[in-house]
């Protein structure tokens, strides 16, 4: 059986993630993980559950298999959310873009495919602009910003 801080470090080491860049996502201090990874104590449901999250797993998949104490287990919760903001617009932007393609595709009337396209683009740059200032991790910030500057150019 793994333990579950093993598992933890395991996880994070395999994201190329620092104990300092995990604890912050998360919501806890560097010594707080570093207590967890090597054994020294358990995190609560909640934490057990963003961990889950950040590691794009269900909680119970996250410490099936562990050492994680029952007691807290069945208090876990089936399912965590997984994604951010960031990710979920950028998913919805992407979505959209794949549809102005398909207007080109089937020979949509340009001015119009044109029109749909300008409003479709300045409707995600003004979402995306008022959205940036409140992104605070750094991997989601390039990943906006990459968005922000490929909207802004065309």
């Amino acid at each position: 059986m793994e333990s579950f801080g093993r598992r933890v470090a395991r996880l994070r080491t395999g994201l190329g993630w620092t104990q300092q860049r995990l604890a912050e996502r998360v919501g806890i201090s560097r010594v707080g993980l570093s207590h967890i990874e090597a054994a020294l104590t358990f995190p609560n449901e909640r934490t057990a559950t963003l961990l889950a999250a950040t590691f794009d797993l269900e909680p119970h998949q996250l410490v099936d298999g562990t050492n994680y104490p029952e007691p807290k287990t069945v208090r876990l919760p089936l399912v965590a959310a997984r994604h951010t903001e960031v990710e979920h617009a950028l998913a919805l932007l992407e979505r959209d873009e794949r549809w102005l393609v398909r207007l080109e595709e089937l020979g949509v009337d340009p001015p119009v495919a044109e029109g749909e396209r300008r409003a479709v683009r300045a409707g995600w740059r003004r979402r995306l602009d008022e959205l940036a200032p409140s992104v605070l991790d750094p991997d989601q910030a390039r990943l906006l910003g990459a968005a922000r500057r490929r909207l802004h150019t065309r």
